[in-house]
């Protein structure tokens, strides 16, 4: 059985003040999550306030990315030598917004999830395809390319092993709309296969999380699919009560 991991992606949100308020009203609740791992990711300015605030709960905590680099002159990037210095456990790689708001490409999402786990750090590799590649049917083409970078790596079954891997498809991402549960488990499946055929051992150890629009409301139906093993949660991650709620769910199908 797949520990169910529940991971905030608190995006370009907060101040120092509301960071605190969140963090805090996540630990005051986290006592009645009994099973799902939880994780937030937090812009990188607050997560000196993570570190302050979580130590000592069972409460996780990341970043939104990380460079490909290990250091040097990177104006404005942030090594995996400093998340580690933070405490960081995960780093978000290759989110939709980045592939598309910074023309990251497959090849360099792959270097920073090397990077990521040569440091110790689990890195979450976001795969989707856009509404219009999937009105086209190339769902399976587009997430098995986005996996395949990593995969194909000489060294890809380690980093998937110590990895995590999230289905976000781009139509669903802050849209309000979201897949199916059935639609979710057919893309979740599809990536479970794909590394099965590898190695089976690693795909079935695999947590694949879902990506777009998870809320309370659909959490619990959506982890109750055989393949999906919790969420990256976007909007629904800046309210403590509602995140708890989706940590909960994720407890009912552990």
């Amino acid at each position: 059985m797949r520990q169910p991991l529940i991971a905030g992606n608190w995006k370009m949100n907060g101040s120092k003040v509301v960071t605190a308020e969140l963090l805090n009203g996540i630990k005051v609740g986290i006592g009645d999550v009994r099973t799902s791992e939880v994780a937030v990711c937090p812009p990188f300015p607050y997560l000196y306030l993570a570190e302050e605030m979580l130590s000592g709960t069972a409460i996780r905590y990341g970043a939104q990315d990380c460079s490909r680099e290990e250091d040097g002159a990177f104006t404005g990037q942030v090594s995996a030598t400093m998340l580690r210095d933070f405490g960081c456990t995960y780093a978000i790689i290759g989110h939709s917004e980045r592939r598309l708001f910074n023309a990251e490409t497959d090849a360099v999402i792959a270097r920073k999830c090397q990077m990521v786990a040569a440091h110790g750090l689990t890195p979450i590799l976001c795969v989707g395809e856009t509404l219009e590649e999937r009105e086209q049917g190339r769902t399976e083409e587009v997430v098995a390319r986005h996996l395949g970078a990593v995969l194909d790596l000489p060294d890809g079954l380690n980093l998937l092993a110590k990895g995590v891997v999230a289905y976000e498809p781009v139509w669903a991402i802050g849209t309000g709309v979201t897949a199916t549960p059935e639609q979710a488990q057919e893309v979740h499946a599809f990536l479970r296969q794909r590394v099965a055929e590898k190695d089976t051992e690693v795909a079935a150890k695999l947590r694949i999380l879902y990506g777009g629009s998870m809320k309370p409301g659909n959490a619990l139906e959506l982890m109750a699919q055989a393949d999906i093993d919790g969420g990256l949660i976007g909007g629904a991650a800046l309210k403590a009560a509602d995140f708890l709620a989706i940590c909960k769910a994720g407890d009912a199908n552990a």
